[in-house]
């Protein structure tokens, strides 16, 4: 399997798919290697993911590069992302504890009532390529403190960075047995969902969500999907600083070359500050440096993936078909690697692409709305429920629009934004189940009840 270079088109290296059989022995020495992984201590599989998390720090430099050169995002980006990561890690060391541990929930005289929390055992963690660290570390680390193996299977556009995770697992003191990566792409996947798997995580398309969830649904056994979105914007007539809530609006949906599942996908203006907005986001927008990730400010990088240009191409060109005004960019840059302009549209409807399906690529429409209702009713239309976010100075106003929002996270006055203290959950097409806060670590056990009764 050819790794390729996103912003230069070059083979980087080759790599050798796993083969049935050897995915076979690794999930039957995760099988074996379950068993003793549980048998430890919390503490002690907390401690050996501290020294995991310290290992991506002192590495992050070399971290950060293999990511940039097979993904194409920024540098500072990859640096940025490797950082939230142990973040992210730093919640789950620091809350595990506390939702794991057993539970007395009632006592009566010699009667005790006790939860407890056990492994699902040996689970897969299919991942995906535009945030290897964060949306890794949201499944392989939760997952390996509550007792469970895991069989990882990185996205084959990264997977020079899900073997370095491996490999500072095994560095970190995570058995073999405990650990183990996949390389391999489409059919080395449907490998996994043969396999008498205790659990499936899998973040990427809701295509590929949707086939994985048929597949497993006959296992009846736990199957989280984290999947795309078309996560709409409104800005009010009211923002204090219609140019401060453009820059937010165009970083939210154009950073890391909008290739984010939470990135801003659709924005909608009113139409008192329409033409301000629009003219402050171009600028903004026409402000981002484009080129090689590992040149310094470097803003926006390639595409991760080829056809990726084409779709992207296909959306801008139907758009301006049927009306829309381009503002800025609309073409596949004439250079090497899979480099699109960063594109904004404005003048656009719901009877357009671009405001209905997801983009994932630096492309936004930008559309006027008569007031709160039409943003609302504009903001509903959509098979996704991921995100939404409202800027207005008024509180009460931006409660009363999130609140009709069927969306897993909603923003006041911010946007495409992620906490570990908060769920991270879609509706729809969005996906299904939660990662993240403590119910993202109890999404990785199952509770058993224990009825004591008798001297205790």
């Amino acid at each position: 399997m050819e790794i390729i270079n996103p912003a230069t088109e070059e083979v980087i290296s080759t790599l050798t798919e796993d083969s049935k059989e050897g995915i076979q022995a690794k999930f039957e020495s995760l099988s074996k290697g379950q068993i003793e992984w549980e048998a430890k201590p919390l503490s002690d599989r907390i401690e050996v993911i501290e020294k995991f998390s310290e290992l991506l720090k002192t590495n992050i430099d070399k971290l950060a590069s293999v990511l940039s050169e097979e993904m194409g995002k920024p540098l500072a980006q990859s640096i940025g992302e490797i950082k939230g990561a142990c973040k992210r890690i730093k919640f789950f060391l620091e809350n595990s504890e506390k939702w794991l541990s057993n539970e007395v929930v009632h006592a009566e005289d010699e009667l005790q009532e006790v939860i407890k929390y056990e492994p699902l055992g040996v689970i897969a963690n299919i991942s995906a390529w535009n945030y290897p660290y964060l949306v890794g570390v949201n499944v392989f680390i939760p997952a390996l403190i509550g007792g469970n193996t895991v069989l990882y299977k990185p996205s084959e556009l990264t997977s020079l960075t899900g073997l370095e995770i491996q490999r500072l697992m095994f560095e970190a003191g995570v058995p073999e047995n405990v650990f183990q990566t996949i390389i391999g792409g489409k059919e080395v996947g449907k490998v996994l969902l043969e396999l008498p798997l205790d659990g499936y995580f899998f973040t990427g398309s809701y295509n590929t969500g949707k086939y994985i969830y048929e597949q497993v649904a006959p296992k009846m056994v736990p199957c989280q999907m984290e999947l795309g979105g078309k996560d709409p914007l409104y800005a009010a007539d009211d923002v204090d600083s219609v140019k401060d809530v453009a820059k937010a609006a165009a970083e939210g949906a154009f950073y890391n070359a909008g290739q984010s599942c939470c990135s801003v996908e659709r924005i909608y203006v009113h139409e008192k500050i329409i033409d301000e907005f629009i003219e402050q986001f171009v600028k903004e927008v026409e402000s981002y440096q484009i080129g090689n990730p590992i040149e310094p400010g470097i803003f926006i990088g390639p595409l991760a993936r080829k056809p990726q240009l084409d779709f992207l191409k296909s959306q801008v060109d139907q758009a301006i078909e049927r009306g829309a005004e381009l503002r800025t960019g609309g073409n596949i840059m004439d250079r090497s690697g899979y480099y699109f302009e960063p594109t904004v549209l404005s003048n656009v409807s719901h009877d357009m692409s671009i405001m209905k399906e997801e983009s994932f690529g630096p492309l936004i429409g930008i559309q006027s709305v008569a007031d709160d209702k039409e943003a609302i009713s504009l903001m509903q239309d959509t098979v996704y429920g991921l995100t939404a976010s409202v800027y207005t100075r008024s509180k009460e106003r931006a409660d009363s629009i999130m609140n009709k929002m069927n969306t897993g996270s909603v923003y006041w006055n911010c946007c495409d934004r992620v906490s570990a203290n908060l769920p991270w959950s879609g509706r729809g097409n969005s996906g299904i189940g939660a990662t993240l806060s403590h119910i993202g670590i109890r999404a990785f056990v199952q509770p058993k009840a224990y009825h004591f009764n008798g001297p205790q």
